[in-house]
């Protein structure tokens, strides 16, 4: 995985950047990457775990679908704490493709994600897919 921070600079408490080959046996060092960060912002147990698994979802739909057919390229995973919230971007430069249907054990990472932030948007384009999820973090919302 490739750092943000040049070697020995310690890394900003607010924002998170990892990228690597979106493939399954790749994605638990990522996820737990990311679970640190998130532990590190002290959040709350339900909200931390809301953020991470919902980040390992789209980064395993990146994994399974982006690349389906051909070499396995990149995913990456940005993430940024801002007064009252965090968001966490997970890209991928593969082909979208319209989820088909399924016999109702799969196909659900989609709604999980939307279930597990406030906000969530994707974006679909030639050159890959981004989604952007959102979470308020202020006690008061």
């Amino acid at each position: 995985m490739t750092e943000p921070v040049p070697p020995g600079a310690p890394p900003s408490p607010t924002l998170f950047h990892r990228r690597t080959v979106a493939l399954a046996d790749r994605l638990p060092e990522l996820r737990e990457a990311l679970a640190g960060w998130v532990r590190a912002l002290g959040l709350g147990t339900e909200r931390a775990e809301d953020v991470v698994l919902a980040g390992y979802e789209a980064m395993a739909n990146s994994a399974e679908h982006a690349y389906r057919d051909q070499e396995a390229g990149y995913v990456d995973v940005r993430a940024e704490a801002f007064a009252g919230g965090l968001t966490v971007t997970v890209t991928d430069y593969g082909d979208w493709r319209t989820p088909v249907p399924t016999n109702g054990l799969r196909g659900r990472g989609l709604l999980l994600i939307d279930s597990l932030t406030d906000q969530c948007a994707q974006v679909h384009r030639e050159d890959g897919t981004t989604i952007t999820m959102t979470w308020r973090t202020d006690p008061a919302s």
